[in-house]
């Protein structure tokens, strides 16, 4: 069971949108089933969860911070908590589960912008998918944040959408 002492990892995320309103999903490499996400990862001592976002969608998809436009802030932290079979497992075993911090971003870029053979790589391939698709591709502990994200970004996606 979770272990109601271990704090929440904080982190930040992003949700990449592209010219025809589709977003972004990365396949995790440390993954053995065929699990999606979008880029997301902890925030640093010291910056802003903005920054982390960011430096984030840099490091996992190598888009630089001049081919994206903030769209959207989500206006609360979103959490998960990790299920019992993973708990000490992942992070040093220091974390419960993750709150997050998420944005929406415009890709400015073209897919040639999209690098994720970066210095650390995360994902094993990427593709662009219909937001609504988002909570069947990601593990199912994390289905319900997914859920949520796109009812809090909803009015934003459905303008950019237009």
């Amino acid at each position: 069971m979770t272990d109601p002492a271990l704090p929440y990892r904080p982190c930040a995320g992003v949700m990449l949108m592209n010219r025809d309103g589709q977003v972004f999903v990365g396949q995790r490499m440390d993954s053995t089933i065929e699990a999606w996400q979008m880029p997301q990862g902890g925030i640093d001592p010291g910056e802003t969860a903005h920054a982390a976002a960011v430096r984030e969608l840099g490091e996992e998809t190598g888009v630089p911070a001049d081919l994206v436009e903030l769209v959207a802030e989500a206006p609360e932290e979103l959490q998960y908590d990790l299920p019992d079979e993973l708990i000490g497992k992942v992070w040093k075993g220091k974390w419960r589960g993750q709150r997050q911090r998420w944005y929406l971003f415009r890709f400015l870029g073209n897919d040639d912008d999209v690098n994720i053979a970066t210095e650390h790589p995360e994902f094993r391939a990427w593709r662009w998918v219909d937001p609504r698709e988002l909570p069947e591709l990601i593990v199912p502990f994390k289905r319900k944040l997914y859920t949520d994200l796109l009812s809090v970004f909803a009015e934003a996606l459905a303008a950019e959408a237009r």
